[in-house]
């Protein structure tokens, strides 16, 4: 049976959050049920200065969190820019890959580190179930496969990453595979970027797609999420999302997808290359 090491980044610097525990479950759900042995190891990266080695993991999915993305001067970020770096360089010089998830947070930091385009504060913070609409590319994106377009997930955001470098994007070979919802009456926003494909490797999200009905709720108990979702939606659009919130075709149709396709596929690449280097 073929060892699998997971490793889970925790970016919530020490913040209550649901994201980190539906990563967990989803994580450990991937353990109980897989055909591999999967090892599972977890990093708070922020408020304990912790980071995985890169050689040490086959895998890593990288958590949302709060505050700005942009470098405060912690020594934790300095350690995550070089993390991101690593996967990149062993890539490149292995044939053995590393698997990285990134979400929301993560999602931003890596967008300016690797200056995919302008990542700035909204003018309002987002919260709520939105829909989030498929590029062409991301009309052959694996992991969106068996979602419709537009799908539905989990937005919770106080920045947005718009305006992309398509120079960098093309040095890079990422494609940019998802976009914000169409937004008619405010024509002078642009529509922000709601997911890359950095890498064959390297995926990220600005939605959580590991957010499930229970948390959405957990998360909607804070005044200020309650307040956001309603300024960004209207009233009569809350309610209905309290209706719907555990519709099976929404975010439980995409918690159940993105990031179990996304395990999946690396940890069948990973066993692929381990019986060929072998052999």
């Amino acid at each position: 049976m073929t060892e699998i090491k997971l490793a889970l980044l925790d970016m919530n610097n020490n913040h209550p959050n649901q994201g980190m525990r539906n990563i967990r479950e989803i994580s450990a759900a991937f353990q109980k049920n897989s055909e591999f042995d999967v090892k599972i190891e977890y990093f708070d990266v922020r408020y304990k200065n912790e980071m995985p080695n890169v050689a040490d993991f086959d895998i890593f999915i990288s958590s949302g969190g709060p505050g700005t993305p942009h470098k405060e001067g912690y020594e934790w970020e300095e350690k995550f820019s070089n993390f991101l770096d690593e996967i990149l360089a062993f890539n490149k010089e292995n044939e053995q890959k590393k698997f990285l998830f990134l979400i929301c947070h993560s999602f931003q930091l890596a967008s300016i580190h690797w200056e995919i385009g302008n990542v700035c504060k909204r003018r309002s913070y987002s919260f709520g179930i939105m829909p989030i609409h498929k590029t062409d590319e991301g009309d052959e994106e694996f992991l969106f496969q068996n979602l419709p377009d537009p799908f539905f997930a989990v937005d919770s955001r106080a920045y947005q990453l718009i305006e992309p470098n398509y120079e960098s994007i093309y040095n890079l070979g990422a494609k940019l595979v998802a976009i914000e919802k169409f937004r008619p009456h405010v024509v002078h926003l642009e529509r922000a970027i709601m997911a890359i494909r950095f890498s064959d490797e390297i995926f990220g999200t600005q939605f959580h797609p590991e957010a499930d009905p229970f948390g959405m709720m957990e998360n909607l108990k804070d005044e200020t999420n309650k307040e956001a979702m309603i300024e960004n939606y209207g009233i009569e659009k809350y309610h209905e999302t309290l209706d719907k919130i555990d519709d099976k075709d929404k975010i439980v149709l995409t918690q159940a997808q993105i990031l179990p396709r996304f395990l999946q596929h690396a940890a069948e690449q990973v066993q692929k290359k381990s019986e060929i280097l072998v052999y």
